[in-house]
């Protein structure tokens, strides 16, 4: 079941960061609305607690599974290059940048769950 949710709220994080760039290249006012400010780190808290759930019931250590750790140092990069394309970024180029990164650590941190297999580390 958390394996399950845990999906679910990924696909729900990076659709819902995907449209929340979109409104940031074009200055939607959406972006003002209380639930767009509040929706993400909603479902950002539950992926994470869906996640430390799974870590629990497969009894997962980041300190024995290298792929663990490479998968939350990874969540790590991702959360500061959509911070990045969202709110630090100067102009659009870097802000494109900032949303490609994002979108490469997310698949990587995909591919990754998939696997079971770290790839820096």
């Amino acid at each position: 079941m958390f394996k399950h949710l845990h999906m679910t709220l990924a696909v729900l994080s990076i659709s819902l960061f995907t449209i929340r760039f979109f409104w940031t290249l074009v200055g939607s006012k959406q972006l003002d609305k209380k639930w767009v400010k509040i929706t993400p780190h909603i479902i950002d808290t539950l992926l994470l607690c869906a996640g430390i759930a799974l870590m629990i019931q497969f009894g997962w250590n980041p300190l024995e599974h290298k792929w663990l750790a490479e998968k939350l140092l990874a969540l790590f990069a991702y959360i500061f290059t959509a911070f990045y394309a969202l709110k630090l970024a100067r102009n659009r180029v870097m802000q494109v940048l900032g949303y490609v990164g994002a979108v490469g650590w997310f698949l990587l941190i995909a591919k990754i769950a998939m696997t079971k297999q770290n790839f820096l580390l």
